[in-house]
């Protein structure tokens, strides 16, 4: 007789969207692209909504969110049901990659006050510059958060992961050269919102 709130192996018992849930991230462990999607279009909006509640900035919380959903994508097979839900264990990934961001942050911004003080008088175009960098970077955020998410995926882990476009269709099981059908047609795409900013 097993204990009560437990199944016959030790894990707590689920409701069945939890085991669903569950179930559909260890078959994205091994490699399966849909279960990756389910896992994907069940996760990404709370993963979202809770790195914007520790950020505090949507801009960063996207680019966050599509970090995390890599990772989990890419540490699938470290998920341990009987330690917890699916859930829980994406949300805790989550928590602590928006917690490494904040930290992180307030290191830059030490490191920016330290070199302001000992170059107190920077051209006032290289001032400039550097907001117009700041601005280009949000700009792109935004542009890849329009893009449709078979074109954002393959995008984010080329650019920001630096992967080879092989290693995207390996990463995602998917075939190479559809792969790079999906980046060129995100790629057009990204320079249309980028050109059309006023």
């Amino acid at each position: 007789m097993s204990k009560s709130g437990q199944d016959g192996h030790g894990a707590p018992r689920r409701s069945s969207a939890e085991a669903w849930l569950d179930a559909r991230l260890k078959r994205a462990a091994t490699g399966d692209h849909d279960a990756f999607a389910d896992v994907y279009d069940t996760l990404a909006r709370p993963v979202k909504g809770l790195i914007c509640r520790v950020l505090r900035d949507e801009a960063q919380a996207e680019e966050v969110t599509q970090d995390v959903m890599v990772e989990i994508w890419r540490t699938a097979d470290r998920y341990r049901p009987e330690l917890g839900a699916a859930r829980a264990w994406v949300l805790a990934l989550a928590h602590r990659r928006a917690v490494d961001r904040v930290r992180h942050a307030q290191a830059s911004t030490a490191r920016e006050q330290r070199s302001a003080l000992l170059a107190e008088d920077r051209p006032f175009d290289e001032v400039a510059e550097t907001v117009e960098r700041h601005e280009d970077r949000r700009h792109v955020r935004h542009c890849l958060a329009a893009l449709e998410r078979h074109q954002r995926v393959p995008l984010v882990l080329a650019y920001y992961q630096g992967m080879t476009y092989l290693e995207v269709a390996a990463c995602l099981a998917t075939p190479a050269g559809t792969v790079k059908s999906r980046m060129r047609s995100g790629l057009r795409q990204l320079r249309k919102c980028l050109e059309g900013r006023s």
